[in-house]
């Protein structure tokens, strides 16, 4: 595989996946991984488990099966300052936390408004990912959000289903790419995987990280140790 740990994939609990937490582990072990982010949906997405779901995490073993499991959430931002739909008290429970905006939980804006919004995120020490920024429906100034996210230490996401379900992001993904290159950004490659068929899918985003020569070690989840490095900048360590 050319990665090892998937960071970003959902279950049933998000509400519109398919498989269980145990299948979609399984399946990273079938594809090689060593470890896997559980990223359900936050609770402002319709469908998708209260915030009981997030606190309740730490019940889940750290490994299954010989694979690491990381307990993550994908937060919805509300609002154009950042905030997101999950309290402090549960995002400290977590070991990877993405935002992301999505239109069910906050109509698009102005591009001032979503840069707004992301750079608002970033800021939250909880929040280590922003999630699919090249999404057309919320255009943004690329290059502040990746100076933001450099001054932080946070990735941004190349995420791989966007080249499929979201319309006309491929350019704006290469751009991305490209800043997160020239400022030294991390990134991570997430699949985004809403069925187990797809974890760890990066096709077109492997594709790009070769055409572009971006460097591996700026790929949070290349390697398990990358992306436990990457957690240990944030303060959690992981054994």
């Amino acid at each position: 595989m050319f990665l090892e740990v998937e960071t970003h994939c959902h279950t049933i609990a998000s509400g519109h996946a398919y498989n269980t937490l145990e299948e979609m582990v399984t399946e990273a072990k079938n594809k090689g991984l060593k470890g896997i982010c559980i990223t359900d949906h936050g609770p402002e997405m319709p469908g998708s488990c209260s915030s009981l779901y997030f606190y309740n995490l730490v019940v889940v073993p750290r490994k299954i099966d010989g694979i690491m499991v990381f307990r993550g959430c994908e937060a919805n931002i509300i609002d154009y300052e950042g905030s997101i739909d999950l309290p402090e008290s549960a995002l400290q429970r977590l070991d990877f936390v993405i935002a992301s905006l999505h239109d069910v939980c906050i109509p698009p804006g102005t591009i001032s408004d979503h840069t707004r919004a992301l750079i608002g995120a970033i800021k939250n020490p909880n929040i280590l990912c922003i999630g699919h920024p090249g999404n057309p429906l919320y255009e943004i100034d690329k290059e502040a959000v990746v100076k933001a996210a450099k001054e932080h230490n946070k990735a941004i996401e190349i995420n791989n289903a966007s080249f499929y379900v979201r319309e006309k992001s491929r350019e704006n993904c290469i751009e991305i790419l490209k800043l997160c290159k020239k400022y030294g950004v991390y990134i991570a490659m997430g699949s985004d995987a809403h069925f187990k068929t797809d974890i760890a899918r990066c096709d077109v985003t492997q594709k790009l990280i070769e055409e572009y020569e971006f460097p591996h070690e700026l790929i949070v989840n290349k390697s398990l140790e990358n992306f436990l490095e990457f957690l240990r900048l944030h303060g959690k360590n992981i054994e």
